[in-house]
């Protein structure tokens, strides 16, 4: 069932000056974004990614085009509905947002106490969440005590307090080191499977969308370029933004200058080959190419988990006599094909 949809969605800003032409930060974006997904859209600053989720909760209204939440065309309610409905959507930042006046429980309560809710099913609710997000012993702390790790942690408590179904998250790990990212993706990952919580997750990092997200859009200019499963998307990207999006987290298959930097350190004849799950092993490429009496070595790239699938290019400098080498390529070539280029310099 499709949760979220925008159907040929544009927005444009004003222009900043006089005569100055109005800025069109999304550009005929249609999406569908199905119930119990991780979706992540990924694109440089300018991209139009932060103006598709302000779109989503109602921040912004689309220039034309139709947002539609669960069914309903959000651009056609007033505002009275859309306050209900943005009750159904919770949200997180990259800055965490939290009351500094308020303490941990102060903060998850706020939106309840917003809500006219009865001060009991305020305090259960919020014991609740912050045993769920591991803060059980910090209700009454204060932000200023907390780890950045720990803050988020409380802005996803007070983002699920009012058992939204749909959770927007902006940015929400670019403020952490590597390992609290980790800790919070995973938190992140447990509210989609245990909560069954729509996500919809904006960010420039590759890694954040390779451990959370089911699917990938990718946005430049305002417009969609890319879009498909995460797995689909990192093995085999086809628009050049997403191709240097995907090298920062996957290493591609050498040429040019890296390749003749490579040429020199390492003697031997140098292929690639990309170890797609289901295709080929690496057992089978280096058994095969000892049987042939040739000696290898991995000079660059790696294997990758990406969604429970093996991914990944890896670069061999190959040596032995000519003739052993070129026996030990042909065989291997029945798992595999080779990518060799001459180096450059």
């Amino acid at each position: 069932m499709t949760l979220i949809r925008l159907t040929d969605v544009t927005k444009e800003f004003p222009a900043a000056g006089r005569g100055g032409q109005p800025v069109r930060a999304v550009d005929a974006v249609s999406l569908d974004i199905p119930a119990g997904q991780v979706c992540g859209i990924v694109g440089y600053s300018g991209a139009g990614k932060s103006t598709v989720l302000r779109l989503i909760n109602a921040l912004e209204l689309p220039t034309s085009g139709s947002v539609e939440i669960d069914g309903r065309d959000i651009t056609t309610l007033p505002e009275r509905q859309l306050r209900a409905l943005r009750g159904d959507i919770g949200m997180i930042f990259q800055q965490f947002n939290l009351f500094e006046s308020r303490n941990v429980a102060g903060n998850v309560a706020y939106p309840l106490e917003i809500a006219g809710r009865p001060k009991a099913e305020v305090k259960a609710r919020v014991s609740e969440l912050l045993s769920f997000v591991g803060l059980a012993d910090k209700e009454k702390s204060y932000p200023e005590q907390l780890s950045g790790g720990q803050k988020q942690r409380v802005g996803i408590a007070r983002a699920l307090s009012t058992s939204p179904r749909i959770l927007l998250a902006d940015e929400a790990t670019s403020a952490l080191d590597p390992e609290t990212t980790q800790e919070v993706l995973a938190l992140l990952r447990r509210v989609n499977r245990e909560l069954g919580v729509t996500i919809v997750v904006i960010t420039h990092e590759m890694d954040v969308v390779r451990e959370l997200a089911d699917r990938i859009v990718v946005m430049e200019n305002g417009r969609i370029i890319e879009d498909g499963p995460v797995f689909d998307v990192l093995s085999h990207p086809q628009q050049r933004p997403t191709q240097r999006f995907v090298e920062s987290i996957i290493e591609a298959v050498p040429h040019g200058d890296k390749l003749a930097a490579l040429s020199r350190r390492h003697p031997g004849r140098i292929v690639s080959f990309t170890l797609r799950e289901g295709t080929v092993s690496q057992a089978d490429v280096f058994r095969t190419l000892a049987q042939h009496d040739v000696q290898f070595e991995l000079i660059h790239g790696g294997v990758n988990d990406i969604d429970g699938r093996v991914f990944g290019h890896l670069t061999l400098a190959l040596n032995g006599t000519p003739e052993a080498v070129q026996r030990g390529i042909d065989a291997a070539s029945r798992f595999v094909p080779f990518i060799e280029e001459a180096p450059l310099g």
